[in-house]
């Protein structure tokens, strides 16, 4: 389940919880809202920020600005200070106060020019500050200004998101890493036990890994490992269902929702692609198979006593049944509640 758009292009599922962020091309220029009480400069400054180039909603009062922000996200806020029922300082805190998809450039437009009032509204969240009558070009200039701030805030962003996906994912597969499964799945099995659904894991480990690497080098390993993630990626729920790369040639499939025959079923039609055709590699064609150990909680959840560490020694437990089984077979069970010593 390869993160870059080149493998979700090919049809396989994206990483779960990743969130693409929204980028504007260079000539796009950011969707305004525009909060004005009085209706002739509302007017007036629509038809002009409209003719400039920007997406424009106009509203009367901060209380309706705010709404709009909360249904839509608006990288631009102009505001007048006095306006009825909520205020221009107040519209600022507010937006200040709520996740958004992104930084709000506010610019606060008002006829108050003493030193003061300018701190207030920029200590209220405001970005900048025009002083009415409101002179167009000077308009265009601080706009422009927002538009640089929001474009680094954006790379910014990106470059974050970017860090966070690198460091749970898989370098060489694509598929999330070891971190991330043993951050996860204790709140899969939190999820499970809440909300009273079973919960599947599979270990699958590819059958004499170790003979690809020393009979066709490691370079084969490589692709053979990069494959077996792409088959196993795309024959998942995208939605719900994801994969970790467990260490060496083992991989880990989580499957919420899904109880020991479900999650029996998956590993079958996993075992049966794995087998299906040869892998590729640059010394020739290779015949792979895997062996695959289901884990699965009670149909109603897992019960309290039920663990991360508990699932994971089970899902290995029946993984080592089927190699010992003459491996390409899948075994599973289910992990109902664990005993208690007595005296406990």
């Amino acid at each position: 389940m390869p993160i870059t758009e080149a493998y979700q292009g090919a049809g396989e599922p994206a990483l779960p919880n990743s969130k693409s962020l929204p980028t504007a091309p260079e000539n796009v220029r950011p969707a305004i809202l525009l909060a004005e009480d009085d209706p002739v400069t509302r007017m007036l400054l629509t038809r002009f920020l409209k003719k400039a180039g920007y997406d424009v909603d106009a509203v009367a009062d901060g209380r309706a600005a705010f709404d709009k922000m909360m249904h839509r996200y608006y990288p631009v806020l102009i505001t007048d200070w006095e306006m009825p029922g909520m205020d221009g300082l107040e519209l600022c805190r507010a937006v200040r106060t709520i996740q958004l998809d992104g930084y709000v450039y506010t610019l606060l437009l008002t006829a108050r020019d003493a030193k003061e009032h300018v701190i207030a509204g920029l200590e209220a969240g405001a970005d900048d500050y025009l002083i009415k009558p409101v002179h167009e070009p000077e308009l265009i200039a601080r706009l422009n200004t927002g538009n640089r701030i929001l474009k680094l805030e954006q790379s910014l962003r990106a470059a974050n998101e970017s860090n966070r996906i690198l460091s749970i994912t898989d370098p060489l597969t694509g598929v999330y890493n070891r971190r991330y499964l043993m951050d996860q799945l204790p709140r899969e099995v939190d999820r499970g036990r809440r909300y009273g659904y079973p919960l599947s894991v599979i270990m699958c480990d590819i059958d004499h890994f170790k003979h690809i690497n020393d009979d066709r080098g490691h370079a084969s390993g490589d692709e053979v490992l990069h494959q077996f993630a792409h088959r196993i990626g795309g024959s998942i729920r995208s939605a719900s269902d994801w994969i970790a790369r467990y260490g060496g040639e083992e991989f880990m499939l989580v499957l919420p929702e899904t109880d020991l025959k479900g999650g029996s079923v998956v590993a079958e039609k996993i075992r049966g692609i794995i087998a299906s055709k040869p892998f590729v590699s640059r010394c020739g064609d290779l015949a792979v198979t895997a062996s695959f150990g289901v884990a699965a909680t009670a149909a109603g959840g897992p019960d309290l006593t039920v663990q991360v560490d508990a699932l994971l020694k089970a899902a290995d437990q029946c993984l080592y049944a089927s190699k010992a089984a003459g491996r390409n077979c899948t075994r599973g069970m289910e992990v109902s509640r664990v005993p208690v010593p007595a005296g406990h």
